[in-house]
């Protein structure tokens, strides 16, 4: 508000302080070596036809109301392949052109001394390269005359349309209007997905890419210690939250890879549980479904607390059920396995701890659903997912798991007659062999070790 006011009563503290908000919005990672995206792109042109290009747009930067906006999050396509994280930039591969300089060229936005102070500092074309690594640099405002030129060559054009299968589309994104444009103004070429590619792609980390996955994952685990030494009968959700967000900020973090889940008691049992508003009571357990992002890498962790720093002998049982299902579904994680025979199997685990704890009876088994099988009642949700640039990031299910796969492992039981809910997951890095190296292996997880650090001095 402060902001908005000081527009007409004082331009140059406003001009300050937006510079200020966005280098807090762009400037906090450390350049990431342009060596990953120059690789990215590599493996995206070996994929393409002859006489192909593919056209890549950043998001919107999106209204809220009056001038209003969000902050801007880059679209992750383009960013998996060049680095560039600035709204209305443009990135254009073509193998087969002609000219040595457009086989890759970037677009961006132009920049001055007048736009550093009023929105804060953008690409120079010179840090353009310096961050993709893509010799070609034009303005933005160059787009549409070297479109002209190369659609004329090409015979082929992929383009970036949204395929998770969880996406919601509702709104329409800047690459949207762009695809709807561009076949207008050229119809008789032929069309073609990138996203089966860009799937593929970033479905598999580099070492690069594992190295900033592990950097979010240690500045989650600096908010969860944090936050043992900070819960407490009589707390606020909210605070909690609150807790987090600081200690995520001050690690260089933007703050949470996704919506926090801070749910005591009764809504630990509601699995997308956001509004974070209610009292934790002694003797309930919090479940934290949190993570930190760095530099648009995500880490998603699940955990557990007693809001008393005790679990009840009937807390702790469940929790350990849930713990060996974990344990015993990371070793499931493995190249070669089938993600949906991986769900099932994660069941069967399941199914044997809830007929251990009476919550499902060998009668409920035999007269399941096969296609909501009985454990479901307490289990509801998948186990395992994809996660990188989005949380819940892009693969293919239909492709066995390969090394270098990056996944949650998050089983849970939910109890809403007990007013009980624990879940637990870590992220882990799919190996050549072996079991898959947990980027979270640090992180308090047994329930002992939880009460311990509670209950120091």
């Amino acid at each position: 508000m402060n902001l908005i006011m000081n527009i007409k009563t004082n331009p140059l503290n406003y001009c300050v302080n937006t510079y200020l908000r966005n280098q807090i919005i762009y400037m906090k990672y450390d350049r990431i070596s342009k060596d990953l995206y120059i690789r990215n792109r590599k493996k995206f042109v070996e994929q393409m036809e002859d006489g192909a290009l593919a056209i890549f747009n950043s998001n919107d930067i999106f209204p809220i109301s009056a001038d209003s906006t969000m902050p801007f999050q880059q679209h992750r396509d383009i960013l998996a392949l060049s680095g560039v994280d600035q709204e209305e930039s443009i990135l254009v591969l073509f193998p087969d052109s002609f000219n040595e300089k457009h086989r890759e060229i970037l677009f961006v936005r132009e920049t001055n001394e007048h736009i550093a102070v009023w929105e804060g500092e953008k690409l120079t074309k010179e840090n353009a390269f310096k961050t993709s690594g893509i010799k070609t640099v034009y303005w933005l405002s160059d787009f549409n005359s070297i479109l002209k030129q190369i659609m004329a060559e090409a015979k082929k054009v992929y383009i970036n349309t949204n395929e998770h299968t969880r996406a919601n589309t509702e709104v329409e994104t800047r690459e949207d209007r762009f695809i709807k444009k561009l076949q207008i103004d050229y119809p008789a070429h032929q069309y073609m997905k990138s996203a089966p590619i860009m799937h593929r792609i970033r479905s598999i980390k580099g070492n690069e890419e594992i190295e900033l996955m592990q950097k979010a994952c240690k500045i989650t685990e600096s908010g969860f210690r944090r936050l043992l030494k900070f819960i407490k009968p009589g707390v606020m959700e909210y605070e909690i939250e609150a807790e987090l967000m600081h200690e995520f900020l001050r690690n260089r973090s933007r703050g949470f890879a996704y919506t926090p889940i801070v749910a005591s008691g009764k809504n630990a049992c509601v699995l997308h549980y956001i509004e974070n508003n209610q009292k934790c009571k002694d003797g309930d357990v919090i479940l934290l479904d949190v993570g930190a992002e760095y530099a648009n890498y995500a880490s998603d962790l699940t955990r557990c607390v007693p809001v008393n720093g005790r679990f009840t002998k009937r807390q702790k049982e469940i929790y350990n059920a849930v713990l060996h299902v974990k344990n015993e579904a990371e070793k499931l994680l493995v190249p070669g396995t089938m993600l949906a025979e991986y769900h099932v199997e994660v069941g069967r685990l399941m199914e044997s701890q809830l007929l251990n704890l009476n919550l499902i009876s060998k009668t409920d088994i035999k007269n399941q659903n096969p296609d909501w099988p009985a454990y479901k009642k307490y289990f509801m949700h998948g186990t395992s997912h994809f996660i990188g640039l989005d949380t819940h990031d892009v693969g293919l299910w239909t492709e066995p798991i390969k090394a270098g796969m990056v996944f949650t492992c998050e089983p849970g039981i939910y109890i809403p007659e007990e007013g009980l809910g624990i879940r637990l997951e870590d992220d882990l890095v799919v190996q050549k062999s072996g079991a898959p190296f947990n980027l979270m292996k640090d992180i308090p997880l047994e329930a002992d070790a939880i009460e311990t650090i509670m209950n120091e001095d």
